[in-house]
């Protein structure tokens, strides 16, 4: 079994590699030949409605499959050495490669009912991985993503239904009709629930109960940007809509804002990991909400490539520390793991938006046309705020596990020596260094060029750095816990996570543990069928301990009457 598994995973990533370089270069070739290919299917008509299966070939999807496949390729090798001690390997690697097609569906059928195909498997393979581990914490978990996303589901079909009116399902020939809006409103509610969007991001961090290659590939390029890429798909029809653009853009912004407040105050080395999803995720949203979806493509790529590593770094990390997840107790890592923290480095530096690697060649020209567009002052100074804590809580992630005082056992077996771990992350390490620059000729050489001041050009690298600083500073800080802190609202994700686990459920189940409590094991217990027991139990204690006595009862009254009392009436007269 060991060794089928080990020969599954490897023929796995042979495969996702060999796709990446034939779908890398198609999409050169869309790109550069300007072509776009569609293939339609029909299935069946009614009436003058027909269904029908569509599939597109064009740059943009070529393109994403091919960072998906790649990225997934990468887990695949990074799974042969983490996952190598489980009894249902070829299970997992199966359960992948589903979640692996069912985001290249969602890719390449351009049509509502159809991509249903891939938007539906995403969230049922993502429900059996995130219970891959089964307990009572992945369930919880599990169920939480699997309810969560099915509000935008049920979207998806609403809008389906409101859509036959129009007598087909293309994305790319909707117009705007009597109840299109709702369509719009249907579809934007979709992808938020997919990406995790406010208020529907609980279900991200709680994610994290799947393994960590799971997690790799869940938050760099397939389950948490399935909203993001449906809202690309369909922004020349959701821009109709006047309301649209703001609404979207104002959920983005405070999402990215409560994500880099709650990984500030967090200590969980994957949770910390996934609310900088969270808060990339509110900077593409942002980007498409100020009207840049080009850029929020651009972000998406470099973004899946930094996030991957990250993932990958931090699954190497865990796993050495026999599955601690912990960061205050880590450190000296740098020392021990010198590959693994170099990694690590590179892609926080991504993360953080320094000079010349991945993120920042997307974030800081988002920010950039934000500026020159005139955006609103408030989201901007919100966008501004969420890259300042998004470099805080990446400095102070290095600090404590990697440069910080060593906080392990003092016996432990840290190494870094495994090619399936070190194999995978210096690809994605390769891509987060030139992938910025690489992704600028096809990105920013269409669109507009982009004029602001000298100072403004500086803002966001001086946010950056005061981000930074701001780290160095919040490292020996010891957060409040009372309920009533600032840190306990931004610890909850702003309330969300308690809204989102306990809201529903509290209530009834602590009234039914008190009811319990006074009543099953109270009065009624007393007074009811127990009480009676008790009590004709004692009653039938006390008989038998007469009857058993009752010889030695009547040898007393006989001695009594026969002698005692003839030698009192003597005594007496």
């Amino acid at each position: 079994m060991f060794n089928y598994s080990i020969k599954s995973s490897n023929f796995a990533s042979k495969f996702l590699f060999s796709y990446f370089l034939m779908a890398l270069t198609m999409s050169m070739y869309f790109f550069y030949s300007n072509k776009i290919v569609l293939m339609e299917w029909e299935s069946v008509q009614l009436n003058s409605s027909s269904m029908s299966m569509i599939f597109i070939l064009d740059w943009v999807s070529m393109s994403f499959s091919s960072v998906v496949c790649f990225i997934s390729g990468c887990v695949m090798m990074f799974s042969t050495s983490y996952m190598q001690n489980e009894m249902f390997q070829a299970r997992f690697i199966w359960l992948v490669m589903l979640f692996v097609l069912s985001m290249n569906f969602l890719i390449f059928i351009p049509s509502l009912i159809g991509l249903l195909l891939g938007w539906d498997g995403l969230g049922l393979v993502s429900f059996m991985l995130v219970i891959y581990y089964q307990n009572p914490k992945s369930l919880g978990a599990g169920l939480i993503t699997a309810l969560m996303n099915r509000v935008g589901d049920v979207a998806i079909l609403l809008s389906v239904g409101w859509c036959i009116s129009l007598g087909h399902w293309n994305i790319f020939n909707f117009w705007d009709s009597e109840n299109m809006w709702l369509v719009c409103s249907c579809i934007m509610l979709a992808g938020m629930t997919k990406s995790a969007q406010i208020p529907f991001s609980s279900w991200l961090p709680a994610a994290m109960a799947a393994p960590t290659p799971v997690s790799a590939l869940v938050h760099s390029s397939t389950l948490v940007t399935a909203g993001v890429f449906l809202i690309i798909r369909f922004y020349p029809f959701l821009t109709e809509f006047k309301w649209f653009n703001m609404s979207l853009l104002i959920i983005a912004v405070m999402t990215m804002l409560m994500a880099g407040m709650a990984a500030n105050l967090e200590f969980d080395l994957k949770k910390i990991i996934a609310l900088s999803t969270l808060s990339q995720l509110g900077v593409m949203m942002s980007s498409i909400g100020a009207g840049l979806p080009l850029l929020a493509l651009f972000h998406l790529y470099a973004h899946a490539l930094f996030k991957a590593l990250l993932f990958i770094c931090a699954g190497t990390i865990i796993h050495s520390h026999h599955n601690w997840q912990d960061i205050r107790k880590m450190g000296q890592l740098w020392n021990q793991m010198p590959i693994s923290t170099s990694c690590l480095n590179v892609a926080n530096l991504a993360l953080c938006g320094s000079p010349f690697l991945a993120g920042f060649y997307s974030k800081d020209i988002i920010i950039e046309s934000m500026i020159m567009n005139n955006s609103n002052m408030i989201t901007l100074f919100m966008t501004l705020a969420a890259t300042l804590l998004t470099a805080s809580y990446s400095i102070r992630l290095s600090l404590k596990s990697l440069w910080g005082n060593m906080n392990q056992s003092s016996y432990h077996n840290i190494y870094d020596t495994d090619l399936m771990l070190f194999i995978p992350a210096m690809m994605l390490t390769l891509g987060a260094i030139i992938s910025g620059a690489m992704l600028t000729w096809l990105f920013i050489l269409p669109t507009a060029p982009i004029f602001v001041p000298f100072s403004q050009k500086l803002l966001v690298l001086s946010v950056t750095l005061t981000g930074g600083i701001l780290g160095f500073v919040s490292i020996h800080l010891d957060p409040k816990t009372s309920k009533m802190s600032l840190t306990y609202f931004s610890s909850t994700m702003w309330f969300m996570t308690l809204l989102s686990n306990n809201f529903t459920s509290k209530s009834s189940l602590m009234t039914g543990f008190f009811m319990t409590k006074m009543l099953d094991t109270g009065w009624l217990e007393i007074t009811g069928g127990e009480g009676m027991f008790n009590t004709n139990k004692n009653y039938s204690t006390m008989n038998q301990y007469i009857q058993k006595n009752i010889f030695y009862l009547f040898l007393v009254m006989i001695i009594t009457t026969t002698v005692f009392f003839p030698l009192y009436l003597m005594t007496s007269y």
